[in-house]
């Protein structure tokens, strides 16, 4: 069994971001989760990006058995009515219909494109890991071009009781024993194969395989041999072969362990 820890089913289905879903769309997730089963990825966590998209996990994942919903709010994605927004989110989280929400996020510090508001993104991930915090939830983490940042965030969390994943991981050794050392794990994807990423095989060759979930982040992201085309949650298998190979271990290892490595993250 192998599972997508970070997906976006719901941008992959619909025309325009931030609406809310529709009856076709729906069908051709259904369509897209079953062509998933057939990789033997039988799990899916759909993860929101905003408040609408959020609801569009939690609706998915109360429509079907095997996927779950991470809520919160992308740094890119912060309007100035964000403190709102997450409001609106802790009201889902109490709502007995969206039990199936195991994460808050994705979460945290984006300085790659210009314009960004430093000051509300570090506000809202902080308001963001205390929400997960509060409410006994994985953190999934989102950290580009913010190396420094993302870590002195964490690390006032450290005592906490804190637990998540790195997603996307695309930063150096030392950080992933800081996370790790933190009780987070490690994001893997299509990055991975990418021929100048040395710096991520090197790392996930390195730490064990305890600390390592996979992740398409479809539809974005795709492996190297994909380039160019939309991901998709079914091309988690393909991550799991070259990380088995890289690691010179079996697949069904990798299956296994990145398997309990979720359900001892997530709770599933």
């Amino acid at each position: 069994m192998l599972i997508d820890t970070h997906s976006h089913i719901n941008i992959m289905v619909k025309k325009t971001f931030d609406t809310l879903m529709q009856a076709e769309d729906f069908i051709n997730s259904r369509n897209i989760i079953n062509e998933a089963a057939t990789n033997n990825v039988t799990k899916l966590i759909n993860v929101g990006t905003s408040l609408i998209e959020s609801i569009n996990c939690i609706e998915l994942a109360n429509r079907f058995e095997n996927v779950y919903a991470a809520i919160g709010i992308h740094p890119n994605d912060l309007t100035g009515d964000w403190k709102k927004e997450l409001n609106e989110l802790k009201k889902e989280l109490l709502n007995k219909k969206s039990n199936k929400i195991v994460a808050v996020g994705e979460c945290g510090v984006d300085k790659h494109y210009p314009d960004f508001n430093l000051q509300r993104q570090e506000d809202a991930f902080k308001a963001q890991i205390e929400l997960a915090l509060e409410n006994n939830l994985a953190i999934i983490v989102h950290s580009r071009d913010a190396y420094d940042e993302t870590l002195k965030i964490l690390e006032e969390y450290k005592n906490n009781n804190m637990r998540g994943v790195i997603h996307c991981f695309s930063e150096d050794l030392n950080f992933a024993k800081t996370t790790i050392s933190w009780w987070f794990v490690i994001g893997i994807g299509g990055t991975l194969t990418y021929p100048k990423n040395n710096t991520l095989r090197e790392v996930a060759n390195t730490v064990s395989l305890n600390d390592i979930v996979l992740e398409t982040d479809a539809p974005f992201l795709p492996s190297q041999s994909m380039r160019g085309k939309q991901n998709h949650p079914q091309n988690i298998l393909i991550i799991a072969e070259y990380l088995a190979a890289l690691r010179n271990i079996s697949l069904d290892e990798v299956a296994k362990q990145t398997t309990d490595n979720v359900e001892r993250i997530f709770r599933i």
